[in-house]
């Protein structure tokens, strides 16, 4: 079994750029709305933080069919060689660990929903953008993340950017009915803080878990780690869908706590956009957020963690441009200087991952050919 340090981080940058890559960090900016979909529940009546939850991580069964898809054309191309279905699937003990995160993911998502009803959106983007720095801490004490200084440069203006949109005078105009006063604001605070720190320890542990238990007992190591990258989605998919499956048990534990089971019939008919907009929105929020999750997950699969914390950064300000237009939020400085500097450390995170390629792709050394993730061989 290899070794899980700043060796793995070499060979992933190798493909940073990857159409993967390109298709994970397309998925992530597709649901950029999810976020506003729990605002637009929560201004509109909606009181229920469980269901909300369910929204975050209930869209996987959308990945079955296409998981099934390419099942069954790799049991053909491997027909011939006696390949077996099994085979490409997830290997137990990657299961039971992404489980287990799936679960803590879940709860984080409660925490940020919990957040998003206790505050309004640009406070909550200002604590949510924190998950970066917790991601770049974790990424470096557990999966071995080597920082140069763009990617230093990328995690302190992503962090900041988003930060602005809570000294804007646009933080105390946009509360709701029932947000104010000192002890709601800081549970709500406490639960945006949790909900970061939750993400930022999650998203990199997925990247250990990767690399530790993606091989299957009983193939030769190196076979597995020379592997040649994933050409398909398919192991991302089946990533997404566990840690999905996981969460989704989680909140329906929840929901069956807090009756929300028995009480969405009475609070969609008070719904302020209406009962049948009600049902929309929650099948609406539960795709977008399906998409952003696949896309996270393929970030993480396909190039690091850290990436897809840069893109869950980038994302927290396209979240209030889209607030400003659907919900007609005032769109002041604070926003726009966050947009700039949001969309400024973006770039500079690509123009250092573009510098660092080459430099390591003209070593071609064998140490860096033997140091895929074991799962990309999947």
């Amino acid at each position: 079994m290899q070794e899980i340090g700043n060796a793995t981080t070499p060979r992933r940058r190798r493909y940073w750029l990857s159409p993967l890559v390109v298709l994970s960090a397309c998925l992530v900016l597709l649901g950029a709305g999810s976020s506003l979909l729990i605002r637009v529940y929560f201004v509109h009546g909606g009181r229920r933080p469980w269901l909300s939850t369910m929204i975050q991580v209930s869209g996987w069964p959308l990945l079955l069919p296409p998981i099934c898809a390419s099942l069954l054309l790799r049991h053909r191309r491997d027909g011939v060689s006696g390949g077996a279905v099994a085979d490409h699937l997830l290997p137990p003990r990657l299961v039971g660990a992404v489980a287990v995160l799936g679960a803590f993911f879940a709860v984080a998502c409660f925490a940020y929903s919990l957040g998003s009803q206790a505050l309004p959106l640009s406070t909550s983007s200002l604590l949510q953008a924190t998950q970066l720095t917790f991601n770049a801490v974790s990424a470096f004490l557990f999966a071995g993340q080597r920082f140069t200084p763009f990617s230093v440069n990328a995690v302190v203006l992503l962090t900041v950017g988003p930060a602005v949109l809570g000294v804007g005078p646009s933080s105390d105009s946009e509360r709701l009915p029932g947000e104010g006063g000192p002890a709601a604001y800081w549970t709500g605070f406490v639960d945006c803080m949790a909900s970061a720190a939750l993400l930022g320890l999650v998203l990199p542990l997925v990247e250990v878990a990767m690399s530790k238990y993606g091989h299957r007992s009983g193939r030769a190591t190196d076979a597995a780690v020379r592997a040649p990258p994933p050409s398909s989605y398919a192991t991302v998919m089946q990533v997404q869908a566990v840690m999905g499956a996981a969460g989704t048990a989680v909140c329906e534990v929840g929901m069956a706590v807090s009756k929300d089971f028995q009480a969405m019939p009475a609070e969609a008919a008070a719904f302020g956009l209406g009962e049948a907009n009600y049902y929309l929105l929650l099948v609406l929020g539960a795709v977008s957020w399906q998409l952003s999750n696949l896309g996270i997950m393929g970030l993480i699969v396909c190039s690091s963690s850290l990436l897809a914390g840069v893109m869950i950064a980038l994302v927290l300000p396209l979240s209030e441009v889209l607030a400003v237009v659907f919900l007609h939020e005032k769109f002041d400085g604070a926003k726009g200087i966050a947009l700039v500097l949001s969309l400024w450390g973006f770039v500079s995170y690509l123009y250092g991952e573009s510098t660092q390629k080459k430099p390591e792709v003209a070593k071609g050394s064998e140490g860096l050919e033997s140091i895929c993730c074991p799962l990309m061989a999947t």
